[in-house]
C-alpha cells in the first residue's frame, strides 16, 4: 500500500453556499510519474464510502498490471471533502472553537467537491488531464469538474451516474438519514455517535446497490427447514458492521446530502445546454439493471454530450456492477481509447 499525501490549503475555502472552511486539508494518492509531455494524467473521483487509494478498491481496472497502471500513467485520486479518510470532515477540529465540528460542519455540494479537486490540481501544477474518470458519486464529481472549465480534460469517463440526482435517489438517501438520526447518539457529538443508525442506513443502501437476482443467488438457503437466522439477514448485519468499523455517521450524513445536491443546471442554463458544452471525448457507462442510477440516466448523458459513446454493461450486481464487472469495463474503455487514438470518434452504442 502506498502512503497518502496531504496538502494544507493556505487560503479560506469558500463553499457554494457562501460558508467557509478554514485550514482545508486534502489527502490524496499518486501512482506513477508525470511524463515529459505532461499528457499521461488519469484523475480518479471516488464514490461515497471509498478513499483515495484507488489501487485498493478498483482492482482489475487500476493496478500494477491493469489497464490504468503506474508504468504508463500518472494516476491521482483525492479523498473527497467530508470523507473520514483524511480530507477535512465533520470529525476534524474546527480552528475557531478548538473542538470537532460534528454537525456544525458546513453543508457542501458536488460543486464543492469538484472545487477541492481543482485546488489539488493547482497544487500539483496539473493543467491537463488525459482521462478523468468516476463512478456514482464520483461520476457526479467528474462531470462537475469537467463543466467548471478550469482544466483541460481530454477524455471523460462517467460510470453509473447522472446529470441530476433523481427524486428516487434522494428518497433512498433520506431513508438512510432517517435511520441515522433515529439513533439518538448521533446528536451526542462523539466520534461513535449514530453508529447503530449508520448500520441500518448501510442495510438500506445495499438494497439499492444490488438486485433481487443477486440476493436470490448469493443469499439463498440450502434447506427448507429454516424459520429464522437467514443468510440474507446475516449478510445485512455483516455489511453494516463492516461499514461502521471504517466510517462514521456524520461523514455519511453529509456525503448523502452532497449527492442529493447534484444538478448540473443549478446556477447555469438548462441541463441540456450545459451538457452540450462539454468538449471532452466522453464515454458513458451504465449498468443494465442499476436500481439506484437507472440506465436511462446514462442514456440521457450520452444523448446530450456531443459525440459521447454509450456502453451498456450487463450484470447481475446492479449499481455495484461498476466496481465488480472490471473485465467488461476494461474491454469497453480500451475500445474507446483505441478508437480515439485512431481518430475514429463516432457515436457508438454497444453491450458488454
Amino acid at each position: 500500500m502506498i502512503n497518502p499525501n496531504k496538502y494544507k490549503y493556505p487560503k479560506v475555502f469558500k463553499l457554494e453556499s457562501g460558508k467557509k472552511i478554514r485550514d482545508l486539508e486534502i489527502v490524496y494518492h499518486t501512482y506513477g510519474k508525470l511524463n515529459s509531455n505532461q499528457d499521461n494524467v488519469v484523475w480518479v473521483c471516488h464514490a461515497l464510502t471509498a478513499n483515495s487509494d484507488v489501487f485498493d478498491w478498483w482492482t482489475g481496472l487500476f493496478g500494477k498490471n491493469n489497464l490504468f497502471n503506474p508504468d504508463e500513467h500518472f494516476i491521482i485520486c483525492a479523498n473527497i471533502l467530508g470523507s473520514p479518510y483524511g480530507t477535512s470532515n465533520p470529525l476534524h477540529i474546527n480552528p475557531i472553537t478548538g473542538n470537532p465540528y460534528y454537525l456544525s460542519f458546513p453543508q457542501f455540494t458536488i460543486k464543492d467537491l469538484a472545487n477541492v479537486h481543482h485546488i489539488l490540481a493547482e497544487h500539483l501544477k496539473i493543467k491537463k488531464i488525459n482521462i478523468l474518470i468516476g463512478g456514482s458519486l464520483g461520476g457526479q464529481q467528474a462531470l462537475e469538474l469537467c463543466l467548471s472549465n478550469k482544466l483541460n480534460i481530454e477524455n471523460l469517463i462517467l460510470l453509473a451516474t447522472n446529470a441530476v440526482h433523481s427524486p428516487w435517489g434522494v428518497a433512498f438517501n433520506e431513508s438512510q438519514r432517517m435511520a441515522i438520526t433515529s439513533d439518538r447518539t448521533f446528536y451526542s457529538n462523539h466520534p461513535d455517535g449514530g453508529k447503530k443508525g449508520l448500520k441500518a442506513a448501510r442495510s438500506i443502501a445495499l438494497l439499492s446497490y444490488r438486485t433481487a437476482e443477486a440476493y436470490n443467488t448469493t443469499q439463498a438457503e440450502n434447506t427448507h427447514e429454516k424459520s429464522d437466522q437467514f443468510r440474507a439477514s446475516s449478510y445485512q448485519n455483516y455489511q453494516g458492521e463492516k461499514l461502521i468499523n471504517r466510517f462514521n455517521a456524520y461523514s455519511y450524513w453529509y456525503l448523502t446530502k452532497a449527492m442529493d445536491s447534484h444538478n448540473v443546471g443549478r446556477g447555469r442554463s438548462s441541463i441540456s445546454t450545459v451538457l452540450k458544452s462539454i468538449k471532452a471525448q466522453t464515454l458513458v457507462i451504465g449498468i443494465s439493471n442499476d436500481l439506484l442510477f437507472p440506465f436511462s440516466e446514462q442514456e440521457f448523458l450520452a444523448n446530450e454530450i456531443p459525440g459521447a459513446k454509450l456502453l451498456k454493461v450487463e450484470s447481475t450486481y446492479g449499481h455495484d456492477g461498476f466496481l465488480i464487472e472490471t473485465d467488461k469495463l476494461v474491454n469497453g474503455i480500451s475500445q474507446f481509447l483505441k478508437e480515439k487514438i485512431e481518430n475514429k470518434i463516432v457515436k457508438l452504442n454497444f453491450t458488454a
